[in-house]
């Protein structure tokens, strides 16, 4: 065969195997999708029921489960944790060889196990039975160990696996991974967790970066050059120097801010009358401003679209403080 030829064919099988593929990827996603679908469906009393307990958990919820629900486990764990409900994933394999003491009277545990007869979970199961912890049980069958020993049982909806041998867990693992969702997310809506309470546990990161408020980065109150209307502009240069912010505030008589003086403005205003003039005849009223609660984000895209590199915060109708675009790049804010 010719190298032409064979380069041909190869391209031919490449184009074969790559519709194949796509169908495959369909698939899978259809089926996962019609689990999500019927898993929707199957919620109700018991559902409320869980969310009930787990709001009224005064220590943490331990999340276990063996294998691939394992991984589901740590996950779901993880999503509790940074959403205000303390939470922990400890393996039923290391359960039984003491790390049962890592789980006390006061907690609450989910199981997660599709077969719902994983002998792992056993210690745990025992456990929480001996102790009376109370114990959610996440699985798709019924007539299971973990199942008939639970306090509330989340039971999975039948589906096909997206797995052609219907062996490897891939709809029962998606159900489960987005029932610990909506727990989370239930669990979060009812204690009113803010924005505020997720940058607590948010602190690195794009997530992070994206809450900061303008209050967390400003200049505070003795830190603001500001002057009066009346103040001459030889002393107004002075305080702007001084502060090294490249502007000034300027206050009227009921301290709130009437103007400020930028560098564009001196430069506008420069001749060999300039220091004859008081701040008032100088300034730029009715300035940009910003409130304190205002997100980092919002503060920079005044700053990109007015052509400004600072801005005066106001709460009050007064001056509290002062931001500069470069705090807000220092944060990552973007």
């Amino acid at each position: 065969m010719s190298s032409a030829k064979m380069m041909e064919t190869l391209a031919d099988y490449r184009v074969s195997n790559g519709r194949s593929d796509l169908e495959s990827a369909r698939r899978t996603l259809k089926a996962e999708a019609q689990g999500l679908e019927a898993l929707s469906a199957s919620l109700g009393e018991a559902f409320i029921r869980a969310v009930d307990q787990l709001e009224q958990t005064g220590g943490r919820v331990i999340v276990t489960g063996m294998g691939k629900s394992g991984h589901i486990a740590c996950k779901i764990a993880a999503t509790l944790a940074s959403t205000g409900t303390p939470a922990q994933f400890v393996h039923p394999a290391e359960a039984s060889h003491g790390d049962l003491g890592m789980i006390t009277r006061k907690d609450a545990i989910i199981a997660l196990s599709n077969s719902g007869n994983t002998l792992e979970l056993g210690s745990i199961i025992a456990y929480s039975r001996r102790f009376e912890i109370p114990l959610l049980a996440i699985t798709g069958r019924e007539k299971s160990i973990l199942a008939e020993a639970c306090d509330i049982l989340l039971l999975l909806p039948k589906a096909e696996e997206a797995c052609p041998m219907g062996l490897a867990p891939t709809t029962s693992t998606t159900m489960t991974l987005a029932l610990g969702d909506a727990l989370a997310v239930a669990l979060l809506e009812r204690r009113g967790f803010t924005p505020e309470d997720f940058k607590v546990f948010h602190p690195g990161g794009a997530l992070g970066k994206r809450l900061v408020r303008v209050s967390d980065v400003m200049h505070g109150p003795g830190e603001m050059p500001l002057c009066r209307p009346e103040t001459p502009m030889s002393e107004a240069i002075l305080i702007m120097t001084a502060k090294t912010f490249g502007v000034v505030g300027v206050l009227d008589e009921k301290d709130a801010l009437a103007g400020v003086i930028t560098d564009g403005d001196l430069r506008r205003h420069m001749g060999d009358s300039l220091l004859s003039h008081a701040a008032g005849e100088v300034m730029t009223s009715h300035p940009i401003t910003i409130h304190p609660g205002a997100l980092g984000a919002e503060a920079l895209q005044i700053m990109n679209a007015k052509r400004v590199t600072c801005l005066f915060v106001e709460e009050g109708g007064r001056p509290v403080g002062l931001v500069r675009l470069h705090d807000l790049l220092r944060e990552g804010v973007a």
